[in-house]
């Protein structure tokens, strides 16, 4: 991987800074976080508005509706995007990050067609049905079935922490096709409309109060079986592509917010007072070395996936377990610099704090990821 930036790649940079210049105080105003109708048109209206400016999907193949960008302009894009204070995917991370990437690399010309130009438009949403109640570590548990029925699958069952289902078009869910074979191989992903009859939605209030999580209850809902990416009771196969690019791809403009935010703690603690304290500078400071090298992490990760066919490897069990974890020490950090003010829930920080302490459960638990690291990096026997 060579980390030094050509000609064409400063151009690009420019032309992106320029842009955002210009795009950024035309924004709207942000809604209220528990506005999730107008979060979801400003999320939108944000995607559109790089769709048409030529950098949505910037590192899609040309096929799927993206530039074919190379890694370091997508990581390029990353970089000023963040510095720019440019909105985050928002409500459409799981179409953007997770089920688009899977079906680009996974489903047929037809499924491409018909949902990826509508992602990266900025005209649907999509959330993911993967954890169930008795299903969430090991979630090849799942129970929620699928029954075929003619060209439809009937399906039965209930999913938990179901990202931003409440203002969703589209479910990438995980049901089980097959309850005899073993738990692994009867395992299909589907695309479910999520105004298909029988679905019923349930917000979830998080620790900070805020509801981007439901539980979806599915009451015989029936889904084309043309909506399946892959081929019947492989979904497990499938499901490991969702996860390498949740793990692999989908932090990567994180890093550079969380670099962000450091500098931002070193600048208040200094101006307050803390930055007299020798114990919280070595912490900032290892902070700061972590976070260098999870970025440059994340740039062999992308590198890597370009080269395995855009696909990231297990490698982003790696990254995901040392992210999970910084951040998690970042803002208790935070807690430190800021003093009492960083007990009031109307402070942003705040909500990033308590939002942090998830960051070792989501997209697969630290403990899992170990035992990928372990397993699969290092070769060692798998546990009892």
């Amino acid at each position: 991987m060579d980390l030094a930036y050509t000609e064409e790649e400063q151009d690009f940079r420019a032309r992106l800074r320029e842009w955002l210049l210009k795009a950024l105080p035309e924004l709207p105003a942000r809604p209220s976080p528990d506005d999730w109708p107008g979060r979801r048109a400003y999320d939108l209206g944000w995607q559109r508005r790089l769709y048409e400016a030529g950098y949505a999907g910037l590192h899609w193949p040309v096929d799927t509706g993206g530039r074919g960008a190379t890694p370091t302009q997508h990581l390029i894009f990353l970089e000023e995007t963040e510095r720019a204070g440019a909105p985050y995917v928002g409500a459409n991370f799981v179409g953007l990050l997770h089920a688009g990437p899977t079906i680009a690399a996974e489903g047929t010309a037809g499924q491409r067609a018909r949902w990826l130009p509508p992602v990266l438009r900025g005209d649907e949403v999509w959330c993911q049905g993967f954890s169930e109640p008795d299903a969430g570590s090991d979630l090849a548990s799942l129970r929620t079935r699928a029954v075929r029925d003619g060209d439809d699958y009937v399906i039965t069952g209930s999913k938990i922490w179901t990202s931003h289902a409440e203002v969703a078009d589209w479910c990438e869910l995980l049901v089980r096709t097959d309850p005899e074979a073993p738990k692994h191989r009867g395992i299909s992903w589907l695309a479910m409309p999520m105004d298909a009859p029988g679905v019923t939605v349930r917000p979830l209030r998080t620790l900070a109060g805020s509801t981007e999580f439901a539980e979806v209850f599915l009451d015989e809902v029936r889904v084309p079986v043309g909506n399946r990416v892959g081929a019947e009771n492989d979904g497990w196969r499938v499901t490991m592509v969702t996860l390498s690019f949740e793990r692999g791809t989908a932090f990567v403009g994180e890093v550079v917010a969380c670099r962000r935010t450091l500098g931002e703690l070193a600048r208040t603690a200094r101006a307050n007072g803390r930055w007299d304290d020798p114990a919280l500078r070595r912490r900032l400071g290892r902070l700061y070395g972590e976070f260098g090298a999870l970025w440059r992490l994340t740039q062999w990760n992308v590198s890597e996936s370009e080269r395995s066919g855009g696909v990231p490897g297990i490698g982003g069990s790696v990254f995901k377990l040392a992210y999970s974890h910084a951040r998690q020490e970042l803002y208790d950090v935070a807690a430190e610099v800021l003093g009492a003010s960083s007990l009031s829930l109307d402070e942003e920080w705040v909500q990033s704090r308590l939002s942090s302490l998830s960051y070792t459960i989501a997209a697969g638990t630290s403990q899992i990821q170990r035992n990928i690291v372990a397993e699969r990096i290092l070769g060692l026997p798998k546990g009892r």
